[in-house]
């Protein structure tokens, strides 16, 4: 187990104060990126973006970690604006498990709300509704994109293992190996890199095509796509034990890890874009030191060290460069980047903001499985 370095609890103590203060300020609202230096609610602009639980996932954690009621009441009124998403039900993607997962998932682990439960499980039978039996994946995106699967589902799949665990129904369990079987053979390359995207003949399941999406181009290396399969494939080993998801993990870590050495332990927002303009991207490397801890957990103990010494690396370079810890603004990861071609470079995005939160509490040793 790594040992916590002496910064980390008076940097959590100052991350804590901070979410405080946007918990007070913010109520039920639910944020995404600042703008102007304050968040705007998306439980009010669009209910069903893909973000809207890393907000209560993050107030979760903080509730877990310190006892605060108040990160308890301001998680669960997210919770209840998100039923409103599933009224809406056009919209909503693979990303119900981030939603769900990490608000009413987390708050039934924790204090065993019936209604909460209600909630994860509405949300896992939408997840499963997504599989396609032949090509066994599950649908990343709507309108005419029937054969699309994207990496960022490794993260959603977790749903489906919490609600094959809950209700004893070995299906869910069955559809997110499927996927994540699909996922390994086809869209993580040899070499560790990833695609974002892969597209599946819906009909045949044959791969098609891989696609760049947000990062540079078709064969680039998205570098949060790298950290979502880190941490993905290593909790499906967690939750499986299939040696491939470790290997995979393993794998396309060790690829993460020799790509930011040149860059100070910060990732760039693809690994294969031309070299200017020179764009970051903290919310793939705070992403990756939270997988790169879990996977420390589960490989043999010589090779713990290389893992969870690489996540502290991560995690104490981002924040010596990348925060901002005034009560008064919104926000407290700077440089992060949603996509490469997106008009927003290096700015405050939440999950950011939950990466870190999760990374510190895992290095204090007060977190809890959130997925």
């Amino acid at each position: 187990m790594v040992k916590t370095p002496e910064w980390v609890q008076p940097l959590f103590d100052q991350v804590n104060t901070k979410a405080k203060a946007e918990a007070l300020r913010l109520g039920e609202a639910i944020p995404y990126i600042p703008e102007n230096g304050h968040y705007v609610d998306m439980g009010k602009k669009d209910v069903v973006w893909w973000t809207n639980g890393f907000w209560a996932g993050t107030l979760w954690l903080l509730n877990h970690a310190t006892g605060d009621p108040l990160y308890q009441q301001t998680a669960q009124a997210n919770e209840q604006v998100l039923d409103g998403a599933f009224d809406k039900f056009i919209g909503l993607h693979h990303d119900v498990g981030f939603m769900w997962d990490l608000s009413a998932v987390a708050d039934y682990r924790l204090t065993g709300n019936e209604r909460s439960l209600a909630r994860g499980l509405h949300a896992a039978t939408l997840l499963a509704g997504r599989y396609n039996p032949r090509g066994k994946f599950l649908r990343s995106w709507n309108r005419d994109r029937a054969g699309w699967v994207i990496i960022d589902s490794m993260m959603n799949i977790n749903l489906l293992y919490w609600a094959r665990d809950e209700q004893n129904d070995p299906r869910f369990g069955f559809m997110a190996e499927d996927h994540a079987d699909t996922v390994m053979n086809n869209i993580v390359r040899p070499d560790g890199s990833v695609a974002h995207i892969g597209v599946f003949d819906p009909v045949s399941g044959e791969l098609l095509e891989t696609k760049g999406g947000q990062g540079y181009g078709e064969g680039s290396s998205w570098s949060r796509g790298q950290a979502w399969a880190i941490y993905g494939f290593a909790l499906s080993y967690a939750h499986t034990h299939k040696e491939a998801y470790l290997d995979t993990a393993k794998r396309v870590a060790n690829y993460f890890l020799a790509n930011i050495a040149d860059t100070g332990d910060v990732p760039l927002v693809d690994f294969r874009a031309p070299a200017t303009p020179k764009i970051v991207d903290t919310s793939a490397g705070l992403c990756a030191a939270c997988g790169l801890l879990e996977l420390a957990k589960h490989v043999p103990v010589l090779e713990q060290p290389l893992y969870d010494d690489a996540a502290v690396r991560i995690i104490q370079a981002v924040t010596t460069d990348y925060l901002d810890l005034d009560p008064a603004t919104d926000g407290i990861v700077t440089g992060g980047t949603p996509a490469y071609h997106d008009d927003q470079h290096e700015v405050r995005m939440i999950y950011s903001d939950f990466f870190l939160v999760e990374a510190l509490v895992r290095l204090l040793g007060k977190d809890f499985m959130i997925w």
